[in-house]
């Protein structure tokens, strides 16, 4: 709709986006307890404010995954705030920054239903959310959406002849439906989802119809290969395909585009920042990044608006020489000093540094503390019960190794007191405990899982890259009371998303338990988390029938106690696995810029250093 209009108008509208900012509202890492240069939401702020001065018309978008990701968002819920009617610091530094609206990701779910919808009282912006519903229709027109499932957002937009014109953008939010298998204990019978792709196809055309002018979807949902599966995790690629969408935020898998890394991916222009033709941009995590896609609008013989032009950029935080904005530190500024407060009260004592430098290829003391303290929980929780007689074993991850969280990416705790922050960053996620009643081999197919992370090795030749950096090291998981040789030169039975690939594919070799092969036909009792329990990361064994009940306690406070009661920590760092010997062979590892004084560690592969990464990461020749 057009107020005043104008022979060829040309209309600039500018949209901005965060994505993944994880609670990251200021540009502080309560980890390691130190201001940070690359992240924050106050970073992002004053980039904002900057890209609204450069453009007439702008509408701002958050994309999702803003409520958990830190000590900060896990300290807004153990306190109670949100319970005692307090608006949550998120949502109050993005009503300062004047938020035109924003849809749900799939951490939001991690602390309950209940703690999310107490969390977004008090925004003054419309969050939407189309595929996450309280009733599951006949068709997407007829389910019952959580949160309004889209809005039409009415704005006054000046032209560059200055003309004023009314327009409606539709706004849609999408998450990725996976938040009923990933949080199953939390969510099961209490929402539903539906496909992205199936619910865009139904509601988009509805939105035309109502007279929208433009469509942004808010798409909590990475890019990936074309995949019309509607159920599909990464299904941005797809949702471009969609007409009447004018413009895609994209986000979930912490990555920024427009960007070369997606260049082989079909329909994608990762220099136009454009997939089929439509402009998207990702904006890292973590308030890395601000996204930015300015379209040149333009009306038809008709009246209506075309987009002529677009361009779509990720400006980073990071060396831009910006400093942080006051008005957010000023929002979240009591639970900030709260929160640090908090990290650093002393809970134990470690008599070993325990850090995850080199925890894709060594054991490491960081991942066994965890293992050991999901034991101690799990025994007790089985006492008097036939379970208690079967053989404990314990799964844990790397959770922080590196990856796209950057060469800052992992544990770093050194000898010497412990404080909560460093229990928070042993295990970063609120899983709770969980337990499976796994034969052997099964536990065998388990590990052959776990080892899709190696890339597949020649013999014979030099510096061949070791990791799949597309596979998560948190679906990496090494089993406490296992032993096991792994075979690099044998191809992977999964691939990076738990399918089955090659049944006949066998990496993992002389697997023992006590000192004994294991018994195939034996059974056991794994202690593990909720979102594994839930057969998250492809572990099929991990079915609700072999569930162990052993109640749903914060795994982060049984390591809590763990700390508590064990000081000093003083973990055996005994070997568990190891890599077959390939003579003449070598692969290149990337770790972190902090894990020099740990090289003594993993001399047995002969480390020689290699060119730093573009991306900061220590590069390292390992011998096989």
């Amino acid at each position: 709709m057009t107020r005043t209009s104008a022979p060829d108008a040309r209309l600039p509208l500018r949209l901005l986006a965060t994505s993944d900012v994880h609670v990251h509202l200021l540009n502080y890492d309560y980890y390691a307890d130190r201001p940070a240069d690359d992240m924050g939401l106050s970073l992002t702020a004053t980039l904002i404010a900057e890209a609204r001065q450069e453009s007439r018309n702008s509408l701002l978008f958050d994309n999702g995954d803003f409520l958990q990701g830190n000590p900060l968002g896990d300290y807004i819920v153990h306190s109670g705030a949100m319970r005692a009617g307090h608006v949550h610091p998120a949502i109050r530094a993005m009503n300062r920054l004047g938020y035109d609206a924003a849809t749900l990701g799939n951490h939001e779910f991690n602390y309950g239903l209940d703690q999310l919808l107490d969390s977004l009282q008090g925004a003054e912006f419309p969050i939407v959310s189309a595929n996450v519903l309280r009733r599951l229709g006949a068709t997407p027109a007829q389910d019952e959406t959580l949160l309004p499932p889209h809005v039409l957002l009415e704005r006054e937009l000046r032209d560059d002849a200055g003309q004023i014109h009314r327009l409606k953008i539709a706004v849609i939010g999408f998450a990725p439906p996976q938040i009923l298998q990933w949080d199953r204990m939390l969510l099961q019978g209490r929402i539903e989802t539906r496909g992205i792709l199936e619910t865009a196809e139904a509601l988009v055309p509805q939105l035309r119809a109502a007279g929208a002018d433009l469509v942004v979807a808010l798409s909590h949902s990475g890019i990936g290969a074309m995949d019309r599966d509607s159920w599909a995790e990464n299904a941005t690629t797809a949702l471009a395909t969609v007409p009447g969408i004018d413009a895609i935020i994209a986000g979930h898998s912490h990555r920024v585009f427009p960007a070369p890394t997606f260049e082989e991916i079909e329909g994608v222009d990762p220099m136009a920042g454009t997939i089929f033709g439509k402009p998207v941009v990702m904006p890292g995590f973590n308030g890395s990044h601000l996204g930015v896609i300015d379209l040149d609008l333009r009306q038809d013989a008709q009246g209506r608006w075309q987009v002529a032009a677009a361009k779509a950029a990720a400006r980073a935080v990071q060396g831009a020489g910006i400093q942080p904005s006051a008005a957010v530190e000023r929002a979240v500024c009591l639970e900030h000093d709260a929160t640090v407060a908090f990290a650093r009260r002393t809970v134990g004592e470690t008599m070993i540094p325990l850090h995850s430098y080199f925890a894709l290829v060594n054991p490491a003391a960081a991942l066994r503390v965890v293992a050991e303290a999901q034991v101690r929980h799990v025994r007790k929780q089985l006492q008097g019960r036939p379970e208690a007689a079967l053989p404990l074993l314990s799964a844990a991850s790397p959770f922080k190794a590196g990856g796209r969280g950057g060469p800052r990416n992992f544990v770093d705790i050194p000898a010497g007191p412990m404080a909560l922050r460093h229990v928070a960053d042993l295990y970063i996620f609120p899983n709770t405990i969980a337990a499976l009643r796994l034969t052997g081999a099964e536990l065998a197919d388990w590990l052959e899982n776990s080892m899709g992370i190696y890339r597949q090795i020649q013999p014979g030749l030099a510096d061949q890259p070791l990791i799949d950096p597309e596979f998560p090291s948190y679906n990496h998981d090494r089993i406490l009371g296992l032993t096991f040789d792994i075979d690099l030169a044998s191809p992977a039975r999964y691939d990076r998303f738990g399918v089955l690939r090659d049944p006949a594919a066998q990496r993992v070799h002389n697997l023992r338990h006590n000192g004994q092969p294991l018994d195939p036909a034996a059974e056991f009792i794994l202690a593990t988390n909720s979102y594994r329990a839930a057969g998250c990361g492809g572990y099929t064994a991990a079915r609700p029938e072999r569930i162990v009940d052993v109640g749903r306690a914060p795994i982060r406070d049984i390591l809590l106690g763990f700390v508590r009661d064990t000081a000093p920590v003083a973990l055996w760092q005994g070997g568990s696995f190891g890599f077959l010997p390939m003579p003449g062979t070598s692969v290149q590892f990337e770790t972190g810029r902090d894990a020099l004084p740990y090289l003594d560690e993993i001399a047995h592969f002969t480390p020689e250093p290699l060119c730093p990464t573009d991306d900061g990461f220590l590069s390292f020749r390992l011998h096989l």
